[in-house]
């Protein structure tokens, strides 16, 4: 079957296999109708049979390949379906693991920005507190420093003037000593006492009066009036003694305060920097801990992203190689399944009563009339001359040879007809068939232009579509998910701001509590501190007016006294009126600790509601501000999600519009098995070889 090899298999010419199998002339069609069937029957039925076959019918031939490649495409669609089936399970499968991955990257991805964001932030505030402790420190330390020369003068001042007033103290003595003892050496210590800074002027002149008496002046007193002068020097000396020693115990008690009062402040403000110094410390060391876990989680987070983009590049790529091979698969299924049911068609055409009773009735009458022809053909061959025989064969020789070599069923059809035909009749057929194939040259270059048109524009209309789907569809995935996403965290959102509103209540509840407590018991330390100062007082009073009748009745008389001497006056429990007053100053003392103990304790509590309340309402308020954003978001990105599902459903309109249009230019213009310049070539080909075969006949007739 030479003619069959220059076609190639196509589910729309099963006549071809039919050729293929039979060797039939050209233009055996397919077989759509009872009509078309018997005359396609009995037009293959025209080529003799072999020896071997006569027992069989060409229609058992017929129905026999028919079955064979029914069986053959149903085996072949099987086959693609499991292969499909294996090859749709892997894709499911990866793109489920590929999807988990990518989602479980978004969550580390948001996790660790998260984690970043906070450690970063946590690291700057800690660097604000760390620089405001250094900053107090460094004015905590400065005050000590401060307050260490305040206190350093103060010493200095306190030393000499405790020095200028034991001094003063110790001139005064010795000049009350010496005027007492009347020894000469009075003026001496009075001109001393007389030079003391603070003296008063009073005395500063009372003594220089003195000093003019003793020196026996002429207008001095007498000596009665220097033993007058004497005892008021020595009365005006006691008194300044006495406040000399006050000023200096007063001085004493002043220094003994002051060295107190440093000492106190020294050591707090020695705590304080101490404190301060050991928070700096802490707070330094957390902060590079900050630090370093910010770094670490900017390594993961590049670490995660990077991979999270190898699995969306590899679920793109998964997704756009089994959507491309589901839709071949389908192409593929449809085919077949027409190609089958075409066949199956066509079996039963050819194995109905009106086929099978032809063909029982007519092939073998003309099976018969083909032998009696073939004899016939074979009788008036045998009436050439052996010039004209030998000319014939060089003819089909050739024919056959370059129908062969290139594959032409027109030269083997030529090839059939050279042996009966008579040159003149086989010259018309060259003349004929070269015509034929410069037309269909012709009208196969305006098809190869309008086909290459139209399917180039129709290619690039379906990867322009094809890519648009895609990108859409990612699209929708990407607001989807994000979506998905958003609605989770709405809701983390309001499970957070529950939270809060929950402990706000409980905390307001409990705090009323406290707060009702501790103003009862304040209240009630006040109501007792009052009852125990007026219970004080009555004893107080009372055993006040005790002593005074005790100490009226002493006086009354010596007389009187001895009399009564064996009957002490009653003057209440005198031996326990300490005991039960320092009780109720203790009991006083502890009702006043405990007002000032709660009055603190509630004002602490109620700075740390207050604070507790201003941070969570501030929490509340941040968590409700990103709640309106993201619901906001969550918005648009439905409202984006929307729309790119309706231009997705417009764009897959226009791509499955373009991949209709294709298949209908397949059958005008996809190549079957031969491209368009083999195709051309072939023809070149065919009308050289039909042309040089024309010169052999032209040759016959000039001999």
């Amino acid at each position: 079957a030479e003619s069959a090899r220059a076609l190639a298999y196509t589910p729309r010419s099963v006549a071809v296999q039919v050729n293929e199998g039979f060797g039939a002339q050209a233009g055996c069609g397919m077989a759509v109708a009872r009509r078309a069937a018997v005359a396609l029957l009995l037009a293959c039925a025209g080529v003799p049979a072999d020896a071997g076959d006569a027992a069989v019918t060409p229609l058992q031939k017929i129905l026999s390949l028919l079955g064979d490649m029914s069986s053959k495409g149903k085996a072949s669609k099987h086959e693609e379906e499991v292969e499909f089936a294996k090859f749709q399970q892997f894709c499911v499968g990866t793109r489920e693991a590929t999807t988990k991955s990518i989602d479980e990257a978004s969550g580390h991805i948001e996790q660790l920005s998260a984690d970043v964001a906070k450690g970063e932030a946590d690291a700057e505030e800690l660097a604000t507190e760390i620089s405001e402790l250094e900053a107090s420190v460094a004015q905590q330390e400065a005050e000590l420093e401060t307050a260490t020369e305040l206190r350093a003068k103060e010493r200095a001042d306190y030393s000499a003037a405790h020095k200028d007033l034991s001094e003063s103290v110790n001139a005064v003595e010795r000049a009350i000593a010496v005027l007492k003892s009347r020894e000469a050496d009075v003026p001496a210590s009075l001109m001393q006492v007389q030079d003391m800074a603070g003296l008063p002027r009073e005395a500063k002149a009372a003594i220089r009066s003195f000093l003019a008496l003793a020196s026996g002046d002429e207008d001095a007193p007498k000596a009665n009036a220097y033993e007058s002068q004497s005892g008021s020097i020595v009365g005006m000396l006691q008194n300044l003694l006495i406040k000399f020693q006050d000023q200096k115990l007063t001085l004493e008690k002043e220094e003994m305060n002051g060295k107190a009062n440093f000492e106190m402040l020294a050591q707090k403000l020695s705590d304080n920097i101490k404190d301060n110094k050991r928070r700096t410390s802490e707070k330094t060391a957390t902060k590079a801990q900050k630090l370093e876990d910010a770094a670490v989680a900017k390594g993961d987070l590049s670490t995660t992203q990077a991979g999270k983009a190898e699995d969306e590049k590899k679920l793109a790529d998964t997704l756009t190689s089994c959507q491309s091979r589901s839709q071949e698969f389908e192409k593929n299924q449809v085919l077949r399944a027409e190609e089958i049911k075409a066949i199956e068609q066509a079996m039963e055409i050819l194995g109905s009563d009106e086929v099978s009773g032809a063909a029982d009735e007519h092939l073998p009458a003309l099976l018969q009339l083909g032998s009696k022809r073939g004899t016939a053909l074979v009788q008036l061959r045998g009436t050439e001359s052996p010039q004209d025989a030998q000319k014939r064969e060089h003819l089909i020789a050739f024919l056959k040879g370059r129908a062969s070599s290139i594959g032409s069923r027109y030269l083997s059809l030529l090839a059939t007809h050279a042996h009966a035909d008579p040159f003149g009749k086989i010259k018309t057929m060259v003349k004929d068939l070269i015509v034929k194939l410069m037309e269909e040259a012709n009208g196969e270059g305006d098809q190869k232009a309008y086909c290459d048109t139209e399917l180039a524009t129709n290619k690039q209309t379906r990867d322009n579509k094809q890519s648009e789907v895609e990108e859409i569809s990612a699209g929708v995935d990407k607001h989807e998910a994000e979506s998905a996403q958003l609605t989770q965290q709405l809701a983390e959102l309001s499970d957070a701001l529950g939270e809060l509103r929950k402990e706000q209540a409980e905390a307001t509840e409990l705090r009323s509590t406290e707060k009702a407590t501790n103003t009862a018991a304040i209240q009630d330390a006040k109501t007792a501190q009052v009852a125990v100062e007026r219970a004080t007082k009555v004893l107080k009073d009372f055993y006040g007016k005790a002593d005074e009748a005790s100490f009226i009745q002493g006086s009354a008389g010596i007389g009187q006294e001895m009399s009564e001497a064996s009957k002490e006056p009653y003057t209440g429990m005198q031996s326990e009126q300490g005991g039960i007053v320092g009780f109720l100053e203790v009991i006083l003392s502890d009702f006043a600790r405990l007002e000032t103990e709660t009055t603190t304790a509630e004002d602490k509590a109620q700075a740390a509601f207050e604070k507790f309340m201003d941070e969570s309402g501030e929490d509340i308020a941040v968590k409700e501000t990103e709640s309106s954003h993201k619901a906001d978001k969550k918005q648009e990105v439905d409202a984006t999600t929307g729309s790119l599902k309706k231009e997705l459903a417009l764009t897959q309109e226009e791509l499955s519009a373009a991949l209709e249009y294709f298949e209908k230019l397949k059958p005008e213009c996809v190549d079957n098995g031969l491209s368009y310049a083999d195709r051309v070539r072939m023809r070149e080909e065919e009308i050289q070889s039909l042309q040089e075969a024309l010169q052999i006949l032209d040759q016959q007739d000039t001999a």
